[in-house]
């Protein structure tokens, strides 16, 4: 068994690369092979990762704040803690906190890294949302 109390989580800022605002990664998963990756994501009021997809597909568990999550086809739902989006292999999204909020999610991924698009959410597309 390994235990790692919260403050020993090592959480680091996540940068711009691939991010609008402040958001931080807290690593959670310490599995050798990289099988599944496991993410504590913070996001502050209106920060947004870029559009991207996993090979896999992805869960999200929202652990506190409210946030919203999108596809490219524009179907968007907004989030709140204990809720559970699944975007399934391939498919192009985007997620983060609200304007007014933070938002907190676990993020579990098989299958590879996330494949970043380039490009940016846009402020309106994340105002729409």
């Amino acid at each position: 068994m390994e235990h790692t109390p919260a403050e020993g989580i090592s959480w680091v800022a996540a940068g711009d690369e691939h991010f609008t605002g402040t958001v931080f990664f807290g690593p959670l998963s310490a599995a050798l092979d990289r099988s599944l990756y496991a993410l504590g994501v913070l996001f502050e009021p209106g920060a947004r990762t870029d559009w991207h997809t996993h090979p896999d597909g992805q869960v999200l568990y929202i652990t506190s704040g409210a946030g919203k999550v999108q596809t490219d086809d524009g179907e968007t739902v907004r989030v709140s803690a204990g809720d559970v989006v699944f975007s399934p292999a391939g498919e192009k999204h985007w997620h983060g906190a609200t304007e007014t909020s933070h938002m907190m999610h676990l993020s579990l991924t098989t299958g590879g890294a996330t494949e970043w698009l380039t490009q940016k959410v846009s402020d309106e597309d994340y105002r729409r949302g």
